[in-house]
């Protein structure tokens, strides 16, 4: 079983929250899976829609630059070929669309989901708080709360559907991201150093109850 310290706002530890790693896909931390998911979310990020030009494409003259014989130089045509500074590429990126597109099975993409949480536990990085509750939107609050907590890197912070106001505070702060509890993946939770999260939304995620009709998110 993992210990998870739960905090005020003011940085006090108030209790403790007990989470047994077989419901993240425990007992280990599962590297190869985790690897496998990042590298899968960021190739899906890719837009595909790189461009090259050939030497047909390139702006400028087609005469040749001097004539072929008693210059003492190299033979050389127009100033477009590929082996001349500002002419075209030799092989031409020129199709339409490229799909870098993959994707993981549905019981692969939750498993890595929990187990990059399990290994965010493992590594004491996870901070949970008792409750992430504000009347309006306050950035300098909120980032009063991250320094009691020692959060001196990146931070993802992980909202209920209630949380709005907090992640409206959390948003503008360099280096801090959002996610709601139903979309947490473990692509955003590798990309952060931290994770600060509410007891009410962590247990909700562990149990599987934040998700609607049974379906998780990513």
């Amino acid at each position: 079983m993992i210990e998870v310290p739960v905090y005020s706002k003011a940085g006090k530890q108030v209790g403790t929250m007990t989470v047994d790693p077989a419901t993240l896909g425990g007992p280990e931390v599962r590297y190869a899976l985790l690897k496998q998911a990042y590298v899968i979310t960021h190739g899906n990020q890719r837009q595909g829609s790189a461009r090259t030009k050939s030497r047909g494409s390139v702006e400028g003259s087609t005469r040749k630059l001097y004539k072929q014989k008693g210059t003492g130089n190299a033979r050389v045509g127009a100033s477009r070929v590929p082996n001349r500074k500002g002419g075209g590429v030799a092989f031409s990126k020129t199709r339409t669309r490229e799909d870098f597109r993959t994707q993981l099975t549905k019981k692969m993409r939750r498993l890595a989901n929990r187990n990059a949480l399990l290994a965010k536990l493992v590594d004491n990085e996870v901070k949970c708080i008792d409750a992430l509750d504000f009347a309006a939107p306050k950035t300098a609050e909120f980032a009063q709360i991250m320094g009691a907590l020692g959060i001196d890197r990146s931070c993802l912070v992980v909202t209920a559907g209630s949380n709005e106001n907090a992640r409206l505070s959390a948003r503008n702060i360099d280096g801090v991201g959002t996610t709601r509890v139903e979309q947490l993946s473990a692509f955003d939770l590798l990309n952060h150093r931290y994770v600060l999260v509410d007891k009410g939304s962590l247990q909700s995620f562990i149990d599987g109850t934040c998700f609607a009709a049974g379906e998780e998110a990513n």
